[in-house]
């Protein structure tokens, strides 16, 4: 039985979810023995459009990159987004929040125009997306088993539930009783509660759970003296495209 063919692709982001895939150290051996990597950029020369699972880093922001994805969603049978910006919008969500003319003029100038820049969209936007590995940057070992998942014919448990399960399994102080805002109580676990682990709040990377308990994050904010407007800097932050599909 052949291997299934993975092809990598980045579009706007950082890299740094295409750099997780390779510090997977001992990982990546196995990785490398179960698929058969046709397309990944930051790792080999060769390429190939005959790919059957897609990993895809990054948000869609030009009109070229809708090209590259919607290409990628032809050939590909499965998608997966990797990270932040490819899962939600990311980081670039926050152009935005400007307007695309206003964001344009303040970060190019007088050579706003030379740019192929369109609004921020995360790729499900574009395609079809059958999983996701979120985060900024995402969970290695939860690349891993997703991939490992689609190998073996199952689908990937992904949690849908909120960080704060996993601080309190963790036995960390919540950062609210320590004068921070934290976005724990609506935000996706499956990243082992790190920010807080850390004593930072949490900052939404990993995108908003499913039916969130919106009264029970104001019920928090309310105890300690809050208002919703105190944490929109940080929803922001990482779900800025969301707040404008809201609107």
């Amino acid at each position: 039985m052949s291997k299934p063919k993975v092809g990598v692709f980045g579009f706007t982001g950082c890299g740094g979810c295409q750099l997780e895939i390779l510090n997977l150290e001992d990982q990546l051996l196995d990785l490398v023995s179960a698929v058969d990597i046709v397309h990944f950029r930051e790792a080999i020369t060769e390429y190939s459009d005959d790919y059957d699972i897609a990993l895809v880093e990054g948000s869609v922001t030009t009109k070229h990159g809708v090209e590259r994805i919607e290409k990628i969603g032809d050939i590909a049978k499965i998608i997966v987004a990797v990270g932040a910006c490819a899962c939600t919008g990311g980081l670039n969500c926050l152009k935005n929040l400007y307007g695309l003319e206003k964001a344009k003029d303040l970060v190019y100038g007088d050579k706003k125009d030379w740019i192929d820049t369109i609004e921020t969209k995360p790729i499900d936007k574009y395609v079809k997306v059958d999983y996701m590995a979120r985060g900024c940057p995402p969970n290695r070992f939860e690349i891993v088993d997703v991939i490992r998942s689609l190998i073996l014919g199952r689908k990937p448990e992904i949690p849908n539930y909120p960080v704060c399960v996993e601080c309190k399994r963790n036995g960390n102080t919540c950062v609210y009783e320590l004068g921070m805002t934290c976005l724990g109580p609506i935000t996706r676990a499956g990243c082992d509660s790190r920010c807080p682990n850390s004593v930072s709040g949490c900052e939404g990377c990993r995108g908003i759970i499913d039916n969130p308990n919106v009264n029970a994050q104001k019920d928090v904010l309310e105890e300690y003296g809050l208002t919703v407007e105190d944490i929109m800097e940080n929803f922001n932050l990482y779900n800025a495209c969301k707040k404008i599909e809201q609107k």
